[in-house]
């Protein structure tokens, strides 16, 4: 299962050229250079998926939870078993190590698919008794034809944590991949082929967000919409989608707080500081960008982090010693250098890193930048509050918990946030308090895919993950029969 330089379109099962016979250049960040293309969709292919999808529908809705069930598994086993070139694929597309691709992303896209797989299988249904009259219970029943869009940081990771739950409650989906990082939607594409999933069922078109996106958004036989992605493009998502009344699940932005207490695990603290900062080169919604220490370990916890940041190996995503890989695109990279300069101009110091990195060879085109830690920003400025979604972090002092939970809540962001503390009452108390949809105490990124998933404030509405995605791609149906 390798990647092709054309990509197509996968609709009504097959894999097809885009109507308009046009394609966009897909980049190599790592290099710099096209290395494939893909369909520059439009109305017209969307049409086309949408309509396979209602076809695919009555068969597939009704078929029953067992025979999803086995082919989502056989979809899942086949990724599984060419785990070797998807993570290559996904490296190449997206910049990341490829041991990053290997060991979490890929292994995660065919988890989902198990899981809710499994889930549907023990999705029950509520009933009430009204004693002497009648019986109420609930039906859920797929939607029909839904819009699943995922964005460019965990590429397959995300497209399969949408389509997983559609697919399983038994609805047809019509899918868009980031056209930044098609490559594995386009493998799913030949594995779904491979494990015998109906025509329509899946169909995954390839293209622009204001083209391709948006034509999924408008069409008004697609019952619901599942978007992951910034903030902006969410509320035009919401703009368009809520006045027909369409479904919608949103998980936008984040601009997350780390709060580090002085009695917290010093040594597994920084382990897990280091990861929530700059994993995937901090280009994950659920990174922790802003970093808040008690007093009295701050300039031991600066030190520390920053000569810890230091080592950090940038270079080529194909070696295995590469920490962090390329961002995901020149735009993107300078988009996070504005920050940088904007930083400085705020008045806050960049202790490290922030320049451009000369890996050399193939990669001397690349798109690589050295992870940077920032002190001395107020919670105001417009680097603390707005998502840069790059190798960038700020930290900061506090006094008191009062203090701490302000500086945490003062964003109009509400994603994720982590808190380390051996006080349990504290960590309690901060808990409740925290406007996040998240908070991990004492670790970060320890996901349990039973637990909903999401935001509050800009990070969006909904929540995914679990019976939350079962519910919101189903419709609850109360029948109350008389005795």
């Amino acid at each position: 299962m390798k990647p092709d330089k054309y990509l197509k379109n996968y609709i009504a099962g097959a894999l097809v050229p885009p109507e308009s016979g046009e394609y966009i250049d897909n980049i190599n960040p790592a290099i710099g250079q096209v290395y494939s293309y893909i369909p520059d969709s439009d109305e017209r292919d969307v049409q086309r998926a949408v309509e396979a999808a209602e076809k695919a529908f009555p068969e597939w809705s009704s078929c029953g939870v067992r025979k999803r069930f086995r082919i989502l598994m056989r979809v899942a086993d086949i990724i599984e078993q060419n785990l070797e070139e998807f993570a290559k694929a996904e490296s190449v597309d997206s910049g990341k190590p490829v041991s990053m691709a290997s060991t979490v992303d890929i292994p995660r896209a065919h988890e989902n698919l198990r899981f809710f797989a499994t889930a549907i299988l023990h999705f029950a249904a509520e009933s009430h008794h009204m004693e002497g009259q009648a019986i109420n219970y609930t039906l859920r029943q797929p939607l029909g034809v839904v819009g699943c869009i995922s964005p460019w940081n965990l590429p397959l990771y995300l497209f399969t944590w949408k389509i997983a739950p559609a697919l399983a409650s038994g609805n047809c989906v019509v899918s868009k991949p980031s056209e930044l990082t098609p490559m594995t939607a386009y493998l799913l594409s030949k594995a779904c082929m491979e494990g015998g999933l109906p025509p329509g069922v899946l169909n995954i078109v390839h293209g622009l967000g204001p083209k391709t996106g948006q034509a999924i958004v408008e069409h008004p036989r697609v019952k619901a919409i599942s978007f992951t992605g910034g903030t902006a493009t969410g509320r035009k998502i919401a703009e368009t989608a809520a006045p027909v009344f369409k479904k919608l699940s949103l998980e936008l932005g984040g601009k997350n707080p780390n709060i580090i207490f002085a009695d917290c695990d010093f040594n597994q603290m920084m382990v897990d500081t280091l990861r929530s900062s700059f994993s995937n080169n901090g280009q994950i919604c659920l990174c922790g960008s802003r970093i808040y220490v008690e007093r009295p370990i701050y300039e031991r916890f600066r030190d520390e982090f920053v000569k810890r940041t230091q080592f950090l190996k940038v270079g080529d995503p194909a070696l295995p010693v590469s920490d962090l890989g390329a961002l995901v695109s020149k735009a993107h990279m300078e988009k996070v250098q504005s920050y940088l300069k904007l930083a400085e101009v705020e008045g806050g110091k960049i202790l490290c890193g922030g320049t451009p990195v000369e890996v050399g060879g193939e990669c001397e085109g690349g798109y690589f930048l050295r992870p940077a830690i920032i002190e001395g920003l107020p919670i105001s400025c417009r680097t603390n509050q707005e998502e840069i979604f790059g190798p960038v972090v700020t930290i900061q002092p506090f006094d008191t918990e009062e203090e701490a939970i302000a500086l945490a809540n003062g964003v109009q962001y509400g994603l994720a946030s982590t808190v380390w503390t051996n006080n349990l009452q504290r960590a309690q108390r901060v808990a409740e308090r925290l406007q996040a949809g998240i908070v991990w105490i004492n670790c970060w990124m320890l996901r349990d895919l039973r637990t909903p998933f999401g935001g509050v404030k800009h990070s969006g509405v909904g929540r995914e993950g679990g019976w939350e995605a079962l519910r919101f791609f189903t419709e609850a149906k109360n029948v109350c029969m008389k005795y």
